[in-house]
């Protein structure tokens, strides 16, 4: 409700999706603040809102088990960010509407996330030791760490029984916490402050590669299901209407981004039957809208339009930044 809120106070696009006749959803609402200047909603802040919400929809659907340190790292993250977007967005602080007395505390000193993950990871692999008989309660503490990898990749927010599995399976074979959660590699927490003044941010420090794969090979310790059709939901005319770029210019600007590519970043090539539809993703949007402030789009359109075979000029070499894409 809060980043509805700020959509309705910087004028965006309004909450309601004309096309189902309904608000919009949370996804949408954390993508839409994401672009808005003024909000500009970071990975890092997005990534605690899917959080939460991936930690809602799998204690409705199956059963969590969450340590007090977990609980209390996401309550004082998800106040942290509120005051925040409060401050940026409308000028208020949060104890102007909140009593302090009613704020998250906890009797054990607050932790950073990376160690709070490496302490359950542990927990996980004791249970899972032969003749403990403790899957139930392993498993139920390993959807709330899936449900943590939301805050690294948007589409981690869906946790299946399947990756409860592999996780699982991972874990008994006695795979890392690098190998069987390397979204979370490199994501920790800035705690500052003591007693109900406390603040928790993430922050990222770099971590492993991911590799998307349709064929994990036998060493690999876990795979997260990934919807590409929620991933890559842009066609090509959508993309440069979001970006609010004319359709033959945001064409060109495509090619010098080297944005067609189908490197499942930006771009995913969807074959059905004897169609092939190219559709983007939110990398090429924010790719897009980067872009624009720094390059000429009148030059970038000159030097990467499609020129007709029955004309003998040909297009000027392109002198704009970021240009990956070559010229014939």
């Amino acid at each position: 409700m809060l980043l509805k809120a700020i959509l309705e106070e910087k004028k965006d696009k309004g909450v309601f999706d004309k096309r189902t006749q309904k608000s919009i959803s949370l996804d949408k609402a954390i993508n839409r603040c994401q672009q808005v200047d003024g909000v500009r909603l970071t990975d890092e802040e997005a990534g605690v809102i899917r959080h939460l919400d991936a930690m809602r929809d799998a204690e409705q659907h199956w059963h969590l088990i969450v340590e007090e340190g977990i609980l209390y790292h996401n309550a004082r993250a998800a106040v942290t960010l509120i005051d925040d977007l409060l401050q940026r967005v409308f000028d208020e602080v949060l104890a102007d509407h909140l009593p302090v007395r009613v704020l998250p505390i906890s009797a054990e000193p607050p932790m950073a996330l990376d160690l709070l993950v490496d302490k359950e990871y542990e927990r996980i692999s004791a249970l899972l030791k032969p003749g403990r008989r403790a899957t139930a309660e392993a498993k139920a503490r390993v959807r709330t760490l899936l449900a943590t990898e939301a805050i690294a990749d948007a589409d981690a927010a869906e946790i299946r029984e399947d990756d409860v599995r592999r996780v699982t399976r991972g874990i008994r074979e006695g795979k890392s916490r690098e190998q069987v959660f390397p979204k979370l590699t490199g994501y920790t927490s800035d705690v500052q402050g003591e007693g109900i003044g406390v603040e928790v941010r993430l922050v990222k420090e770099g971590g492993m590669p991911v590799t998307y794969t349709s064929e994990p090979d036998i060493d690999t310790a876990a795979i997260r299901m990934v919807d590409l059709e929620k991933k890559f939901y842009m066609g090509a005319y959508d993309l440069a209407d979001r970006a609010k770029i004319p359709r033959n210019p945001a064409m060109a600007l495509r090619r010098h981004l080297g944005l067609d590519a189908n490197d499942d970043k930006f771009s995913h090539l969807f074959v059905l039957g004897s169609q092939k539809v190219l559709r983007y993703s939110d990398n090429a949007l924010r790719a897009m809208n980067e872009a624009k402030k720094i390059v000429d789009l009148e030059r970038i359109w000159q030097s990467h339009r499609t020129i007709p075979c029955n004309r003998p000029q040909k297009a000027p070499s392109c002198d704009q930044l970021g240009c990956v894409a070559p010229v014939e």
